[in-house]
């Protein structure tokens, strides 16, 4: 006991152990996760999967960058350099991976119509754009138009341009394409280094590796818990399940990307000598009011509700979808005031017009991306680019091979369409194909839209009684009501 007390004795003599800075720095390492910036680059899958979601949403803004570049003369190199900005803002705020994509519509005016739109018409446009948007999000517009909206027809919607992403696609995959005149060239070759062959393995190799975009636990995790007669069928199953899921681990698309990347040396070796180090200098933009009228009367229009469609509601509803354990949803007015930002701050300085598609957040699912690290990542990724080799870059992404694009396309395309396979009701499908089907043809989600919700209308009238119509129509049957009852009383006094 002697010795026990002096032992004790000692230990109080010690000095403090060195285990507290320890303790202190797990303390504030728990706190630094807890913050939300922290939350929202929490790796929900793995740094393989999301850097293979990363690259998921290339196969639109690569061709509609490569031709603004191309045609209308933008600077890569502060497009670049902003939309890495975006990107990685976007994974910090909204902690999923929430793509950063060019206004179509706009860049489809500036480069099919004739004559082209200049960088300043094109920024007027975005600007006018962003304004609107940000406007509807900060008086709560858009989440009323969010809450208000039927389902089937942001179903329709999404349909429409998940099947229009995936006929560009398969244009992409069989001819040639020139993105500075925006048309389709003679049929591609099967051998070469953008032939075919390339395009058809990237997509095999794609589907290999991924499947049709479920998990693991989806496809075999139910089968694996029902009891089973045959130790040796159990077995089986546990061996597919393995192999799925050492297949599901490998970074398909970023190894279909950097495959692109390496044949683009291929094509063209010179690449390498036309290269310049360091970006382009960022400067103010001037505008004329010549180009405020044009870019809102000729680009801003028609871009509008697209945005408010595809790029806030469309959005806002898959990441629901895909996201549904997530505790604080991306909210419509989040994203409706994240795209006015971003286009008042970077237009002025000439970076491209930029929203959130809902087909960019389908492909980044697709191939993995689960978290915000997912465009963060991206965002680093185009930041050393767009700092090393500003608008030189512009030579790489010419020689990317087409094919391998369409093949990136198609699989986001696929996956948006896929987000209206929630249609239960013969009226609803109805109501989504329909919208669906004016959209494509009439090249206009506005049209589409207007459309849907018109014979949405139309369809709940139909099973409306006369006496819920209106305040103005419940309001007569009331009074008739009472009068019916005044008249039954007169008649039993009398």
């Amino acid at each position: 006991m002697a010795g026990a007390g002096s032992s004790i004795g000692n230990m109080e003599d010690e000095p403090p152990s060195h285990t507290t800075p320890l303790l202190r720095g797990q303390r504030w390492r728990h706190r630094l996760f807890r913050l939300p910036c922290a939350t929202s680059l929490r790796i929900k899958a793995t740094v393989w999967s999301e850097l293979g979601g990363s690259v998921g949403d290339l196969g639109t803004y690569i061709p509609i960058v490569l031709a603004l570049t191309l045609v209308s003369h933008l600077d890569l190199s502060t497009t670049l350099i902003f939309t890495a900005l975006y990107n990685i803002a976007t994974g910090l705020l909204f902690g999923v991976p929430m793509p950063v994509q060019p206004m179509k519509s706009i860049a489809a005016v500036a480069i099919s119509e004739s004559p082209h739109l200049t960088v300043p018409q094109i920024m007027a446009a975005g600007i006018s754009t962003a304004s609107v948007l940000l406007l509807l999000g900060a008086t709560g517009l858009m989440s009323f138009f969010y809450r208000f909206i039927p389902l089937p027809v942001v179903r329709g919607v999404q349909l429409s341009q998940g099947l229009s992403f995936a006929f560009s696609a398969i244009k992409y995959i069989r001819y040639n394409q020139d993105f500075s005149s925006g048309k389709s060239g003679s049929p591609r070759t099967l051998i070469g280094l953008d032939g075919l062959v390339v395009a058809v393995f990237s997509l095999l190799f794609l589907i290999l590796c991924t499947g049709s975009g479920d998990s693991v636990d989806d496809d075999h995790g139910q089968s694996l818990e029902r009891p089973n007669t045959s130790l040796n069928r159990s077995q089986s199953q546990r061996r597919v399940r393995r192999r799925l899921q050492v297949l599901s681990a490998i970074p398909a698309a970023l190894i279909v990307f950097l495959f692109g990347l390496l044949l683009c040396f291929l094509r063209d070796p010179s690449i390498l000598k036309d290269l310049e180090l360091g970006p382009s200098k960022i400067h103010l933009l001037k505008f004329t009011w010549e180009d405020w009228k044009i870019g809102f009367f000729r680009a801003a229009i028609p871009q509008i509700p697209l945005s408010v469609l595809n790029s806030v509601i469309a959005v806002c509803k898959l990441s629901a979808d895909l996201f549904p354990d997530r505790e604080v949803p991306a909210s419509a007015t989040a994203v409706s005031i994240s795209v006015g930002a971003m286009n008042l701050v970077g237009c002025w300085f000439g970076a491209m017009p930029v929203c959130h598609g809902a087909g960019g957040l389908a492909g980044q699912y697709r191939f993995g991306g689960r978290s915000g690290a997912s465009v963060v990542f991206l965002g680093i990724g185009k930041l050393i680019l767009g700092l090393v080799f500003g608008n030189s870059f512009v030579r790489i992404l010419g020689q990317f091979p087409i094919g391998i694009l369409g093949v990136l396309l198609l699989f986001s395309g696929i996956e948006l369409a896929m987000a209206s396979r929630d249609m239960n009701t013969k009226e609803e499908s109805f109501v989504m194909l329909v919208c669906a089907a004016v959209s494509l043809t009439g090249s206009s989600a506005a049209l589409g839209f207007g459309c849907g919700i018109l014979l949405f209308l139309i369809l709940k009238m139909r099973q409306m009684e006369c006496h819920s119509w209106g305040g103005f129509l419940n309001f007569n049957s009331k009074s008739l009501l009472h009068g019916e009852a005044a008249g039954q009383l007169q008649s039993m006094e009398v």
